[in-house]
């Protein structure tokens, strides 16, 4: 028995049952996966706070910012999948604030890497403007509005289920997924809309940003190749980010031709399509990245010399003028 989102072949899982051993081995991993990866996006977020060159950034606030986002769709995601073994029924109205906030940070997801690869367009194809469009009060204010991109699609959702079921639905229990929950077969319909809107701009907007980058990078004979680098880094997160789009498919398909593996289908489903991608962020975007790396790494010694009673030397990081484009295109 495994949570999802997206439970379209929930009703397999709930006929099934795995053993104290199996269910016990499974949440055993998943925590442990959970707290590692919190903890390598907490270390990021923590050097970010630390060092005021980040917080001027419009590259680095994105990125902390999807780091973030990360962190609690993980978080959420964990919590309800120990829950659907402890308890396997929670209260709907609970569900329902938890799917939501899942939702949420699941469609954010996307967006916010397009809007990164528009960021890196503007830095790279436009250089003498990225200062004038990109600002730090403009980069906020696109988050502000990718969280009500988010919100769009499902909110009708919301308000739909308040219409159509009855008082008594809220006060009942139910196992949490979110076709348990949005029972209308028209909001899986419109689900499965909105989720191919996302895919076809998100792509689009990712292709045409990093070729126009590449070809770029290739005119001012830059370091194409960590360009392409980068660019390939990006298609395979997007690619883990948008299984959450075409899991149930994919799921429904194996479950079909492996009928009687359906628990370890959904077990690696879950892992492949809710945690391993929280995964590539930080080592996409923060351990390539030259200058986010030492600064990192002079935390790291600090936490060490700590434990040896030793001070940390305040660390000052001075970039070339002249490796500058080469940075924005290995970024």
């Amino acid at each position: 028995m495994n949570f999802s989102v997206d439970g379209n072949v929930t009703h397999v899982s709930l006929n099934v049952r795995d053993t104290f051993v199996t269910a016990l081995t499974k949440n055993i991993i998943v925590v442990a996966l959970w707290i590692s990866i919190n903890y390598i996006n907490g270390t990021f977020v923590h050097t970010f706070l630390k060092h005021e060159t980040f917080n001027v950034n419009p590259r680095y606030i994105l990125f902390i910012h999807l780091v973030i986002n990360d962190m609690i769709q993980l978080t959420i995601a964990v919590f309800l999948h120990v829950i659907s073994y402890i308890l396997f029924t929670i209260n709907v109205s609970f569900c329902c604030f938890l799917l939501m906030i899942a939702i949420f940070t699941t469609l954010n997801t996307p967006v916010n890497l397009a809007t990164m690869a528009l960021e890196r367009y503007i830095a790279i194809c436009i250089p003498l403007r990225h200062s004038q469009i990109c600002t730090v009060r403009r980069t906020y204010i696109l988050i502000g509005i990718i969280w009500i991109m988010a919100t769009i699609p499902i909110l009708p959702d919301l308000f739909i289920l308040l219409a159509t079921e009855p008082l008594q639905f809220f006060h009942s229990k139910i196992f949490c997924s979110r076709d348990s929950l949005f029972r209308n077969p028209y909001l899986i319909e419109k689900k499965n809309i909105s989720h191919a809107v996302y895919l076809t701009v998100v792509w689009f907007t990712l292709f045409y940003t990093y070729f126009r980058i590449m070809f770029t990078a290739k005119a001012a004979n830059a370091d194409a190749r960590k360009a392409r680098n980068t660019i390939l880094l990006h298609a395979v997160q997007l690619l883990m980010c948008m299984f959450t789009y075409i899991g149930p498919l994919i799921d429904s398909l194996m479950l079909y031709i492996f009928s009687t593996h359906a628990l370890e289908i959904r077990f690696t489903s879950y892992v492949i399509v809710h945690i391993l991608p929280r995964l590539i962020s930080p080592i996409v975007y923060g351990l390539r990245d030259q200058t986010f790396c030492k600064y990192l790494k002079r935390y790291l010694m600090c936490r060490v010399n700590e434990h040896l009673s030793s001070k940390c030397v305040p660390f000052k990081h001075h970039q070339p003028r002249e490796k500058v484009f080469i940075d924005h295109i290995a970024g």
